[in-house]
Formats: structure tokens, C-alpha cells, sequence
């Protein structure tokens, strides 16, 4: 993991005190809607890898810190 990865996970793990974000928390942090975040699922880019708890159409879905931090370090441009 990169600095400035290892930076954004400690932030937000700091933050959230726990080890995986729902798609409400990946929205805030992204600075989008819940329904875009719905949409980046379905068309399957633009968020970072997730794992969906259940089979079930609305099943939960839940993001790793560590896989969020590597896509926030990877795609915020730093000066």
C-alpha cells in the first residue's frame, strides 16, 4: 500500500472505527448520491471492488476500507 493510501485508510478508519463502509458512506466520501453509487453497481465501474452480503435483489452491500483507501489514493490527484 502506498503513503498516500496508508494515509486515507488511517483517516478513514479513524472515522468509521470499523473494517467496511456500506454504499451510504462510500457515497459521502465520494461526494455523490446513493443512486449514483446504485448505478456504478450495476454498470460495475467507477467504485472500488465490494462485496454484496446475500443473493437477495437488495442485499447489503459493503466496501473495504482498504480497497476504498487504494481507489481514493488512486484516483485523487495529489499536489
Amino acid at each position: 500500500m502506498e503513503t498516500t493510501a496508508k494515509l486515507i485508510y488511517e483517516d478513514l478508519r479513524s472515522r468509521y472505527n470499523r473494517a467496511v463502509i456500506g454504499k451510504k458512506d462510500l457515497a459521502k466520501e465520494l461526494g455523490v448520491s446513493l443512486s449514483t453509487i446504485d448505478n456504478y453497481i450495476h454498470r460495475g465501474f467507477g467504485i472500488p471492488p465490494y462485496k454484496k452480503l446475500g443473493t437477495a435483489h437488495n442485499a447489503r452491500v459493503v466496501f473495504n476500507l482498504v480497497d476504498v483507501a487504494n481507489f481514493l489514493a488512486q484516483t485523487i490527484k495529489t499536489a
